[in-house]
């Protein structure tokens, strides 16, 4: 029985996850369409195809860094069932511990953009737009776990 290879990642995912890494080594200034085509190893075009602007490639970041970090989470649930405080602080740490060490490509290139998101107010909505997801993520965790009020606390906790 032949079986299938592994599928192929999104382009636009690709793409994304090219330029955090991008980000978190060269800083925004080394965020190019050209030089997240030579590092995803794409056609020359490919990233302006898919986000035509360096806006809106920022802005994918914003939005793949949020969804990364939702699915860090989703993983640890299915893995672990609904935590108790306990178990979800135990987590919480073990997150926190990936995301500062093997993960901390993301953290870096999350600090990167933000604060590119407090000097030019165009890139707010992505930052915004990404943000919204992981809090409302945070906020039905905590509420599960009896938190008083889950979305200041998630706020809190995503910040």
């Amino acid at each position: 029985m032949r079986t299938m290879p592994a599928p192929l990642p999104d382009r636009r995912d690709l793409i994304a996850d090219t330029a955090i890494a991008t980000v978190a080594a060269a800083g925004l200034r080394g965020l190019t369409h050209r030089a997240v085509d030579t590092a995803a190893g794409l056609p020359a075009g490919s990233t302006s195809y898919y986000f035509r602007t360096r806006s809106a490639l920022i802005s994918a970041c914003y939005l793949r860094l949020a969804a990364l970090t939702v699915t860090d989470v989703d993983r640890w649930e299915e893995e672990h069932g609904t935590p108790d405080p306990d178990s979800a602080a135990e987590a919480l740490a073990a997150l926190l511990h990936h995301w500062l060490t093997t993960g901390r490509e993301r953290q870096l290139a999350r600090f990167e953009l933000s604060l590119e998101a407090t000097r030019r107010p165009e890139l707010r909505a992505g930052l915004e737009t990404g943000g919204r997801a992981a809090r409302a993520r945070a906020a039905a965790l905590l509420a599960s776990l009896g938190a008083p009020d889950a979305e200041q606390a998630a706020d809190l906790l995503v910040a």
